[in-house]
């Protein structure tokens, strides 16, 4: 989720410098779901981070993350999401544009997730940084260059995992503040509700992955 929640803006450079820079405040917390933002000294936009506790598999979860196609039915404002280049089952690249409200123009990105798990505690981590290349840049639409987002999901028992969701990201260009705060507000909340119900359908599951150990 640049995938996700990438749907949201936010700007930094990198995630040690979005750690290193004050405490994360809470910013919302709805339906179970807790948003909050951290100031950057390096920018008047704020990163964030989600946490919630989903009804699934570690397997459920990194599939509905993995099914490229499928990520315009629950990522906010996403437009289209393409796979780009397949390296493994765990290991992928991928195209999408977010649409956004006049006066603002579509962002798209090429991300590359990999997915690994701790064999000891079985946390799983999905990482989804930008990348150059794969795609040329299209007319009308503001390619974003920088962008990191990261998953971490801890399974709390065989049906339940705790997600912590971080993302910060160059949106590139100019975005209304007015924009900005509408989608740091709505985002986050509007695709993890739509997830809780990806998650449900029947080719998610009884989702086994071989290189997740649920």
């Amino acid at each position: 989720m640049l995938r996700s929640v990438l749907a949201i803006f936010i700007i930094s450079i990198s995630f040690p410098n979005v750690y290193a820079q004050g405490p994360w405040k809470l910013h919302t917390e709805k339906d179970g779901i807790k948003v909050y933002t951290k100031s950057i000294l390096t920018s008047k936009v704020k990163a964030l981070k989600i946490e919630t506790v989903l009804n699934a598999s570690a397997s459920q979860l990194v599939k509905v993350i993995l099914d490229i196609d499928k990520g315009q039915e629950w990522v906010y404002n996403t437009k289209s999401s393409v796979l780009v280049k397949q390296i493994s089952p765990s290991d992928l690249y991928y195209y999408s544009e977010v649409s956004l409200p006049w006066p603002a123009q579509n962002r798209d990105f090429i991300a590359h997730i990999m997915v690994s798990q701790n064999p000891v505690s079985k946390v799983v981590t999905v990482d989804a940084p930008c990348v150059s290349g794969f795609v040329a840049e299209k007319e009308g639409i503001v390619r974003i260059v920088q962008s990191l987002g990261k998953w971490v999901i801890v399974p709390i028992n065989k049906t339940q995992v705790k997600v912590e969701y971080t993302l910060a990201v160059d949106p590139a260009g100019s975005i209304p503040a007015w924009l900005v705060n509408l989608v740091a507000s709505q985002g986050p909340l509007e695709s993890f509700k739509m997830l809780r119900i990806q998650l449900q359908k029947p080719q998610y599951r009884d989702a086994k992955l071989s290189f997740i150990t649920d």
